[in-house]
């Protein structure tokens, strides 16, 4: 199986654009400077902003042993400036605090961190400069945390804020419900803002009066002390802020107006990686009701970056090597040989362009004889399926597309070795070719002609690669009349005189669905869709799927599981009102749906799931088992941990 996750180990031929924008940074020599890396959804652009911070890694290193050279030799030489890394995904606090603090305290405190770490070098001094811009950002959280905040700088008062904060978290006495929960939000309220507004009103210069009166004042104030801690600490900060485009439109705009206090300072980077085409939605929700032109919307998110690089689609050539090198980099080749491999193929890569040949014979000339079986059949897949995976409008030669297909094709080659189904892994891979890239309705007619045969051969597709592959290629029926189903009955290996009954058992998840009607009675078939429909719990649907025969519901237990399988983000989707209520028919059902959640990678989980799990008698339990999860996201993890003390 391959991670989802941005990755160090260049698969994708980007470590020449990673280079490059590496080179600007230190090139830069101190100047400020905005990078975007743009690129569509699952392009890897991730993947190449950790690229370049490995390069901007490599550089530093690159020069502090230059200078230790210098000095060995007794030459005069200046000791480098650092670069100091902050990362930043608005993201990870949507929903849970505020875009501009967070940023700013990300920075402000990554500084105190490195000061702290350096007090021999810096001195006294510089920490507590660096702990000033800690306490600043302590201003900006308390004047954003309520719509008091203007009257209680106008004022000079704490009370309006303490108020207003103190009326948003005890929210349970206006609505009744008051819990314990309520009762320590009031808590942490009173003290938070009576001891940030006393710290606020106290200020014992005058000029620090002035700047923490007015948001003007204490910017420029944030300005004008960060500049001053990185000349004194000698660092350039780097700010690489990733996940943009999955935010909603009010933090994707609220961290890039957060971004703008920061842009133009010396000694400051600032790289956002993100889809151009979600910023500029996310400016027209943000300025609604407002006449914007298509170039000002444009010109918003461009006048914030001086220097834009778009990660390049792949083609096929690039698809080709990406999916060879993934099964290179899952095989039991040494790692030292994996990336000598790899080297070899971004190289020539890089010289397609001028005729040099890419293909299966180059990759396994570069392997050697030491290739393995099945590395070898692996690398043969590639090279056949490398056009469609680029040419289809499903995958287009997305690189998180294919690490899911490959992903899929190998879990369902792991699932027939665990039930003794031998099936060819190039007759699985085959068909999940067809179900990711060809209609629903095409793959549906397909495996229906399969399940009508009594040997597993499909006597349709026969007839459709015989078409195809004569010397006159003959038109194809409905739903089969399309390009993609063309090419692909074209694919080798042909399908049409093998028993896929195997094939298609392991690949059942959208099988069953599709399957013959009888195995449901009329009652249970109109249940299922119902709950296949329902967007909210529905009391009368819950009691009619209580009178069902434990068979059936069995049968609609799996087949809500199949489509809750799709689901990526484990909030509160529409599926999961209709397995919760095939989970109250039976304990047996309830035990399924408990491990099928828990099952559920911790970056998919939300902390919405929680209160509709809580209420259950095994949602404990279920909570319980999240909280072993090392991946949940920070604010999945501090609700898990809320309900569990």
């Amino acid at each position: 199986m391959w991670s989802d996750n941005q990755t160090a180990r260049d698969l994708l031929n980007f470590q020449h654009v990673a280079d490059i924008a590496a080179e600007r940074i230190f090139g830069a020599k101190g100047q400020p400077l905005s990078i975007g890396i743009s690129g569509g959804w699952g392009m890897g652009k991730s993947s190449m902003m950790e690229l370049l911070h490995i390069a901007l890694q490599q550089r530093v290193a690159e020069q502090v042993m230059a200078h230790s050279s210098a000095e060995a030799a007794g030459l005069d030489s200046e000791p480098p400036d650092e670069i100091r890394f902050v990362h930043f995904n608005a993201w990870l606090y949507q929903g849970h605090d505020d875009a501009r603090a967070a940023l700013m305290e990300a920075i402000a405190q990554s500084l105190v961190d490195h000061a702290e770490k350096k007090e021999d070098q810096f001195g006294a001094a510089v920490v507590k400069k660096a702990k000033g811009l800690l306490s600043r950002v302590k201003w900006f959280r308390v004047a954003s945390m309520t719509a008091g905040a203007g009257l209680a700088m106008y004022t000079g008062s704490p009370l309006p804020l303490m108020y207003s904060s103190m009326v948003t978290a005890g929210s349970g006495l206006l609505d009744g419900d008051l819990s314990s929960g309520d009762v320590e939000k009031l808590k942490t309220a009173y003290e938070s803002i009576s001891k940030e507004g006393k710290d606020l009103l106290t200020a014992k210069k005058e000029e620090e009066k002035i700047a923490t009166t007015t948001p003007p004042k204490a910017i420029d104030a944030f300005r004008t002390d960060l500049q001053a801690t990185l000349k004194e600490m000698k660092i350039t900060l780097v700010v690489l802020i990733d996940d943009l485009d999955r935010c909603l439109p009010e933090t994707a705009i609220a961290t890039l107006e957060a971004m703008r206090l920061f842009l133009f300072l010396d000694r400051t980077a600032f790289v956002i990686a993100a889809d151009e085409d979600m910023i500029r939605e996310s400016v027209r929700v943000h300025f609604k009701g407002a006449l914007l032109s298509e170039g000002m919307v444009r010109s918003y998110f461009d006048k914030l970056i001086q220097l834009p690089f778009r990660v390049p689609p792949l083609g096929t050539q690039d698809v080709r090597a990406y999916l060879m090198l993934l099964f290179i980099d899952a095989s039991d080749l040494r790692s030292d040989r994996k990336d000598e491999i790899r080297d070899a193929v971004c190289m020539r890569l890089g010289q397609t362009w001028n005729g040099a040949r890419f293909d299966r014979a180059f990759v396994l000339e570069t392997i050697g004889d030491a290739c393995p079986p099945d590395l070898r059949s692996r690398i043969a897949i590639a090279d056949r399926i490398a056009p469609i995976l680029t040419s289809s409008p499903e995958i287009r030669g997305n690189p998180r597309l294919i690490k899911r297909f490959l992903n899929s094709l190998a879990l369902r080659a792991s699932l027939a070795d665990r039930q003794g189904v031998s099936v060819d892994e190039e007759v699985l891979m085959k068909l999940l070719l067809f179900e990711r890239c060809g209609t629903a309705e095409a793959y549906g007619a397909l495996l229906s002609t399969v399940n009508e045969s009594t040997d597993g051969h499909s006597s349709k597709l026969k007839a459709m690669e015989d078409a195809v592959r004569g010397e006159t290629s003959a038109p194809l029926d409905k739903p089969f009349d399309d390009a993609f189903v063309r090419d692909w009955l074209l694919l080798d290996p042909p399908l049409g005189e093998r028993d896929l009954r195997a094939a298609a058992y392991v690949s059942r998840d959208n099988f069953a669905i599709i399957g013959r009607p009888d195995e449901l009675s009329p009652e249970a078939l109109e249940i299922l869709d119902a709950l296949l429909a329902a967007t909210q719990p529905s009391p009368p649907l819950t009691e009619k799927t209580k009178a069902l025969s434990f068979r059936d519901a069995a049968a609609i237990m799996d087949r809500i599981l199949i489509k809750a399988g799709e689901e990526t983000r484990w909030g509160v989707p529409a599926i999961l009102n209709g397995a919760l209520a095939v989970a109250s028919v039976d304990e047996r059902h309830a035990r399924e749906l408990s491990s099928f959640l828990a099952s559920r990678p911790g970056p998919q989980l939300e902390a919405g799931i929680v209160p509709r799990v809580i209420q259950l008698p095994w949602g404990k339990d279920l909570l319980r088992l999240w909280s072993n999860k090392t991946d949940l996201s920070v604010p999945m993890r501090k609700r898990v941990d809320r309900e569990l003390t």
